[in-house]
Parts: structure tokens; sequence; C-alpha cells
């Protein structure tokens, strides 16, 4: 258990043509200790256009009322999760989908009331984890979570987090070794546009305080930040690239560093 990769898997990086299933095999196969949290944001939309739910969105966060929160939990902890567990089962890896739920994996907080059920992270509780792992199986994580943290008599169990910052809370409870961020980007830029190979904590926070690094960026890079805490090795890299993952782990290939000096 001490040399885990904590995986973060977007949608947009997901496709016909992906090899990230492939690899994350591959690796298994090899013997590496994975644990694969996903989003899917694009695919709650695309659910809620179709039972006629309306999207809000607050700087980058979706409102998320009750409705909202029943079509979120059903494709992120149902539709999605499955389907990435069935396509490394089918092939051949051993895979188990869970949610934050599961073994009161992540229990969570409100943010803000406005924002509905959008949640952060209090507490992480790695058995669950460990056993899966211990058994050979790659857990495969949905940031639907267990709200368990002030809330009110008449409130859902069940609580929306950007699994941005919950791949970060779980590299740090499970003192991971990597914790690996998949893109449609190359990697972090800079005011010029350039791919920064390497970038200190100090200077991630300078570029994020300047506007220079904005949106979904700031909630990988603050997970990143959490990570560095227990000296993960944290990489955002193009999760388009064929078979980045493996490159990855065999030796760095393009994309950032994050690291603190």
């Amino acid at each position: 258990m001490k040399d885990i990769t904590v995986i973060k898997i977007g949608g947009s990086t997901l496709g016909s043509r992906d090899t990230t299933i492939e690899d994350i095999i591959s690796l298994q196969k090899k013997g590496n200790l994975l644990v694969v949290v996903h989003g899917g944001g694009n695919t709650v939309t695309n659910w809620l256009k179709r039972h006629g739910v309306k999207t809000e969105f607050v700087r980058g966060e979706r409102v998320t009322d009750l409705s909202t929160l029943e079509v979120a939990t059903a494709v992120l902890a149902g539709l999605v999760n499955k389907e990435i567990v069935a396509s490394i089962n089918s092939r051949g890896g051993q895979a188990v989908g869970i949610s934050g739920v599961d073994g009161t994996l992540i229990e969570s907080k409100m943010k803000n009331p406005e924002m509905g059920y959008v949640g952060e992270v209090v507490r992480v509780n790695i058995a669950l984890l460990e056993t899966l792992l211990g058994a050979g199986f790659i857990p495969v994580v949905s940031s639907i979570s267990l709200y368990s943290v002030d809330r009110p008599n008449s409130a859902s169990y069940l609580i929306n987090i950007n699994a941005d910052p919950v791949a970060g809370y779980l590299a740090e409870a499970l003192t991971a070794k990597r914790l690996v961020f998949l893109t449609d980007v190359a990697g972090i830029t800079d005011a010029s546009g350039a791919v920064v190979s390497r970038l200190s904590a100090d200077e991630a926070e300078a570029l994020i305080t300047s506007g220079v690094i904005s949106g979904g960026m700031i909630p990988k890079i603050r997970a990143c930040l959490r990570a560095l805490s227990v000296n993960a090795v944290t990489r955002i890299i193009d999760g388009r690239r064929p078979h980045i993952l493996i490159k990855e782990l065999e030796g760095q290939d393009g994309g950032t560093t994050i690291y603190r000096e």
C-alpha cells in the first residue's frame, strides 16, 4: 500500500479512440495499485436536458437542487461509473465501482446553501479502498458523497462534490505515491500560452492570483497542492495522447509537474 497511484479521468478524455482503459488494465496486470476517480459533468448536463431540468452554473460550479442531485447521482454513481467499470472488467482487468457514500468513504458538508447540494470534503475513510486494493481490485470512485456534517433533518443524505478535489483528498489519505490528472489540454500554460513543464507550489498560486490559471484548472492545482503534503508526485497531463498513462508511470512524458520547494 506504499506505491498507490490516484488517477483522475474526465469524460473529455474517454472516447472511442482513447487508450486510458487499456493502459489502466496493463498497469494493473504489472502490479500497480491504482485508484481511479472520475467526473462526468457533461453527461450530467445532457441528462438534465433530457429531463427538462435547467442547468445553472455559478463560478464554474453547478447549482444543485434536489432534482439536479437525483439526476447527477444516477448518472455519476450509476451510468458513468458502471460504464468505466464494465470497460475495465470486460477487457481482462479487475475493478469495482463505488461512490463516496460507500463505506462512508467521503463525508462532506454543504459549501454554500445558495448552491444547493454542492459539497466539500470533511473526512475521508479509506478502509474500503484498502480492502479493494488488497483484494486485487481497482476502485473506481464517483464523487457523489455522504452529506453527514451539519445536515438538516429534512435534507438528502447525498451530496455532489467536484471530482478534482476528491482525487486530491484521496491521494492525501492514502499517502499516494502519485496523483495524475488526465485532461484535454497539454498541461498548464503560462501567460504566453506555452506549457510549463515544472511549476512550484508558490508559482502555481501566483498564476492563479494573476488570473493566468482559471476555471477548471484551479481545483486540479488545489488537489495537487493537497497531495504534495504527503510528498506525492503530482502531474497534469494530456489524456488525449495514446498510451500516455503507460508513458507516465514508466517515465514522465510531457505535461506539468507541480512540486513543493
